[in-house]
This record gives structure tokens, C-alpha cells and sequence, in this order.
């Protein structure tokens, strides 16, 4: 195959986002950290779904425009910094081709290598031994063999020989790969599409992966069955969607062992909407309920969780009916600031509200916004200026990439948790320029320290502390610093590994798992342990998360 034309790059496309999507759930389970939320498989799933959908849409002969058309379905669905990163690969190959109307295997290569310069570039601070670098090795083979090589089949090949080789490299880029014995989540990811890439060019099948697929056809089936009974927010019993995958592990089926039915049964009480599917490592669950923190509880009795991703229904079902157009219409004069930031809790988003948020995307854990959904909330504010407050570090690039594109004033106060969103939204000044606000709402969160408990997901070692499925987790800015089967002893550790003589206020936020006696305990044992210090106690409804710790 000499040439590539748009019709057969978008069927690479559409192969290569099919593919990806039915290993999401595996890329899932590469996330260093044992912590529920690890979601690289699926931000990248997310967003190249989003790239195939406006291609397919857009689809053309002319090559360039049928990259252009991926470009920007990336762009604007890109969630998380791996779908970010996905995107601007793509957006640097669209760039890069604009105006061709087919391909040869030395023009291809080129624009790889084209769009790993743009996706280096809109990373301030590159890390090797991530989906970057295993772009890079392969782009560069690409262009060294296209010197020789005329076929892009065998170009494509090459490709992806050096992507999965560079794959297995990363451990020796990063010490924590190594350490917890998983190769890069994102690598992995991009593997998946150029493999998707290359069976498409040689007309072959790829495996099914059914349990998947099936699942997500009846989730749609259902919520259209659901939707229709709910004529007012306040009909709806049940008020979180909750869907997630149990990675069977053998150390706990062997005396527990998994059946479909019992499952269902234990699930049938915490809710409605229930479907279950299963085959032999994995069953996948969708419900809707109050307590989504017991069907996860429920699911870990029989391996680890992964491609979790929780939605409030009230939420959504108010933003439909119009409750948000109806306050942008109450003023025709644009606001001249607003502050949009990202929470997960009811709790910390009417917390945030409460201290100058304007707009509080529902999001963070589980389920990072997309660059649209960001510019989809600037634009429901309607102000002339806006700042960004991402609140979790996997959500910074996807804010960037909307400041980029929204076409207002735009700055990103790069929070990379909830602490410090709240400490940069104390530090705005209505009064001041979006420059010297961005500047002076980061210097706020700096000085933030940020605790979380939550709970491990799979048996690992990190930076010397031993971590066993179920255990409770303290991560210290960042660290996990300790892990004990005990909620409330790693809850007393990560207080007193943080809170110094030199700290004035803690901020203790716990979550829908926590009942209001258990944290005012951990006040008390704060009162007793820190007379000097003052605390603030407050009901974020999180899940996932028991708590979130805030020292400054």
C-alpha cells in the first residue's frame, strides 16, 4: 500500500478508538497509585471515542480534512492529561497534513513526528517514561524506516514494534513503574490505537472483549427506560449512577467465590436500575443509588475495582430541565468575572459555591471533564472574564487546552486538589486584572498542604510502604505515606504526619462513607493532639475518599 487517503484514515480511526476501547478498562489497571480512581484507560477511551465521532461525522477523501476533523474531536472531547496528551499528538499530525489529499509512508511518518513536537510542547514539563516517550520512539523509527520503506503497512508495522518495545522501556524511565512492576498507562493506550491502525490497513480482525460492549448497550437501553418516569428532580430516589468493573483475583474468589446471581442479589437493596454482566475475570456493574460507596464495598469482596465513574442524576437532571439557563437569563449584562472550578461531593461544591465559585463542574476522581465540558460551563456563566480551577492535576491540561479555545479572557489556576482550590478562590480579587489574579490565587494554593484517605485497590509496594487490597491509604501531598487495614489509624497518621507547630488551620472535609460522629472523633483527637490550631469541620459527600485533610 503506497497511499493513504481520508476514507482510509478514518477507518484507522475508527478501528483504532474501537480497540482502545475495549482495553480501557485494562489501561485502567496500569495507574501506579492503588487508589479508586485511577482512570487513564478511560479519559483516553473517552476522548478518542469523542475524535472517531467527528471524524466519522466529517469524513472525507481529502486526507487533511479528515484529520482535521479527528483534531478537533480530540481537542474539544480530550479528558485528563493522557487524553490531553492523545490530542495533541493528533492535533500536531493534523497540522502537519492539512493539506494533503493522501499520504505516502514518508509523509505519514513525518506527521507523527509532527505531532509528537506539538505534544511535547504543550506539556510544561515533560516526563519520560510516559505515553510521550513511547510516541516519540515510534514516530522516530517511523521516519528512520520511511527512508527505505515506501509500504505503509510495513511502516505501520515498525510503528508499532517500536511503540510496544518503548513500552516495555518505561519502567526504566520511571522508577515507580519498576517498582510497582506495570509499564506506563498511557503507553499502553497508544499502543492499543496504533494496533487498531495497523489491523485496519491489513484488513484483519481484533478480539472481542463482549462483556463491554454488551454492558454499555443496555446502560443506554436503560437510562432511556429510566429517564422517562422522572418529571421532577425531586422524583428521583436513587440519585447516583454508578458503573464500575471487578478484576477477579484469585486470592479472593478461592474462598469466595464469584456468582452472578448471589452478586446481583447482594446489589438488588442498594438501588434500582440494576444490571450485572460477567464472564470470567471481570463482571461490570451499572446502579443507581444513594450509597455508591456500598455496591464498591460489595464488588472489592471479589477482586479489585477499576473503571469506576459515578454521576449525581439530580445534577444532570436539573441542568436539562433548565435550572442553569434560567440564571443566565435572570441578567442580560455579562457578569465581568467568574471562577469555574471542578468538585465531587455535593458537600465541597456547595462549599466551593459558598466562597465565590460561580460554576462547580461536577467531576474529579472517576470522571475528569473533557475540554468541552469546561467550555461548555464558561460559556453557561456568560462573564467577560474567567479563571479555572481544575482541583486535581489530571484535570490541568484539559483546562488549558479550553482557556485556549474559549475565546474570552481566560486563565488556569493550576489547583491540583480541592484544598487548594478553596485557598485560591479566598485569594481572588474581584478588583484585579486576570494576570495578577491567576498569579496571586496560585501563591495561595502553594502554600496548601493536601491529605487524602482513601482505599488501595491492589496489592503493592510504593516509596517502601507495603500496600494490601482494602487497606486505607494516607497520601500527604501527594505521597502515600502510610497504609493500615484502619481507617481511623490512618486517618490519626496522616493528621500527625502533617500538621506542625507552624500550621494554624486545618480544614477537615469527610465523605459520604464517614458518619458525622466518626469525624467529629478525628476533631477531637486534632483538639487533643493541637491545641494551637483551628479547625473546620464540613460534610463534602465525597465518594471515594473518607477524607480530605487541609493544613495552612
Amino acid at each position: 500500500m503506497k497511499l493513504m487517503d481520508g476514507l482510509q484514515f478514518a477507518e484507522m480511526v475508527k478501528m483504532g478508538a474501537y480497540h482502545l476501547k475495549q482495553n480501557a478498562d485494562y489501561v485502567d489497571s496500569l495507574n501506579v497509585f492503588p487508589v479508586p480512581d485511577g482512570d487513564t484507560g478511560t479519559n483516553m477511551n473517552l476522548s478518542m471515542t469523542s475524535g472517531a465521532k467527528e471524524t466519522e461525522a466529517n469524513v472525507s477523501a481529502h486526507l487533511g480534512k479528515t484529520s482535521q476533523a479527528l483534531s478537533k474531536g480530540l481537542l474539544m472531547g480530550a479528558r485528563g492529561n493522557s487524553g490531553v496528551i492523545l490530542s495533541q499528538l493528533f492535533r500536531g499530525f493534523g497540522k502537519s497534513v492539512e493539506d494533503k489529499e493522501s499520504l505516502t509512508a514518508s509523509e505519514f511518518a513525518e506527521a507523527l513526528r509532527y505531532g509528537v513536537e506539538t505534544a511535547y510542547k504543550a506539556v510544561m514539563k515533560p516526563v519520560e517514561g510516559t505515553i510521550l516517550t513511547v510516541a516519540k520512539d515510534a514516530a522516530a523509527v517511523a521516519v528512520e524506516t520511511a527512508t527505505t520503506e515506501t509500504d505503509l503497512i510495513q511502516l505501520m508495522e515498525a510503528v508499532l514494534t517500536e511503540a510496544k518495545a518503548s513500552l516495555k522501556r518505561t519502567p526504566d524511565l520511571l522508577p515507580v513503574l519498576k517498582e510497582v512492576g506495570v509499564v506506563d498507562s498511557g503507553g499502553q493506550g497508544l499502543v492499543y490505537v496504533y494496533e487498531g491502525f495497523l489491523a485496519c490497513l491489513k484488513g484483519e480482525e481484533l478480539p472481542e472483549r463482549t462483556v463491554v460492549q454488551s454492558m454499555d448497550e443496555l446502560v443506554n437501553a436503560e437510562h432511556h427506560r429510566n429517564v422517562q418516569g422522572f418529571m421532577d428532580t425531586a422524583d428521583i430516589e436513587f440519585g447516583y449512577c454508578t458503573e464500575f468493573m471487578v478484576r477477579f483475583e484469585d486470592e479472593k474468589t478461592k474462598d469466595h467465590p464469584f456468582d452472578e446471581n448471589d452478586f446481583r442479589l447482594q446489589l438488588n437493596d442498594m438501588g434500582d436500575s440494576l444490571l450485572v454482566i460477567s464472564d470470567e475475570e471481570i463482571a461490570k456493574v451499572h446502579i443507581h443509588t444513594e450509597n455508591p460507596g456500598d455496591a464498591l464495598s460489595c464488588g472489592q469482596q471479589y477482586g479489585s475495582l477499576i473503571n469506576i465513574k459515578i454521576e449525581n442524576m439530580r445534577q444532570q437532571h436539573m441542568d436539562i430541565v433548565g435550572d442553569q439557563s434560567a440564571r443566565k437569563n435572570s441578567t442580560a449584562k455579562k457578569a465581568p468575572y467568574a471562577i469555574v472550578t471542578v468538585a465531587m461531593g455535593e458537600g465541597i461544591a456547595e462549599l466551593l459555591r459558598s466562597i465565590g465559585a460561580s460554576y462547580v463542574i461536577e467531576g474529579g476522581q472517576t470522571m475528569n471533564p473533557s475540554t468541552e465540558d469546561i467550555v461548555k460551563a464558561i460559556q453557561e456563566v456568560g462573564a467577560e472574564r474567567v479563571l479555572i480551577l481544575p482541583n486535581n492535576k489530571n484535570i490541568v491540561l484539559a483546562a488549558e487546552q479550553a482557556a485556549e479555545v474559549i475565546g474570552i479572557e481566560a486563565s488556569v489556576v493550576p489547583t491540583k486538589s480541592v484544598p487548594e482550590g478553596l485557598a485560591a478562590i479566598l485569594a481572588f480579587n474581584p478588583e484585579a486584572d486576570v494576570t495578577t489574579n491567576a498569579k496571586s490565587m496560585n501563591a495561595a494554593a502553594s502554600v496548601v498542604k493536601t491529605g487524602q484517605v482513601t482505599t488501595a485497590v491492589r496489592d503493592t509496594s510504593i516509596d517502601g510502604v507495603s500496600i494490601h487490597t482494602d487497606d486505607y491509604m494516607a497520601i500527604s501531598n501527594g505521597k502515600i505515606t502510610v497504609a493500615t487495614p484502619s481507617l481511623e489509624t490512618t486517618m490519626k497518621s496522616l493528621i500527625d504526619d502533617m500538621i506542625t507547630e507552624d500550621d494554624e488551620i486545618v480544614t477537615v472535609i469527610y465523605g459520604e462513607d464517614v458518619s458525622e460522629q466518626d469525624a467529629k472523633q478525628m476533631v477531637a483527637y486534632i483538639e487533643g493532639q493541637f491545641e494551637h490550631v483551628e479547625i473546620e469541620l464540613y460534610n463534602g459527600k465525597q465518594p471515594l475518599y473518607p477524607y480530605i485533610l487541609s493544613v495552612e
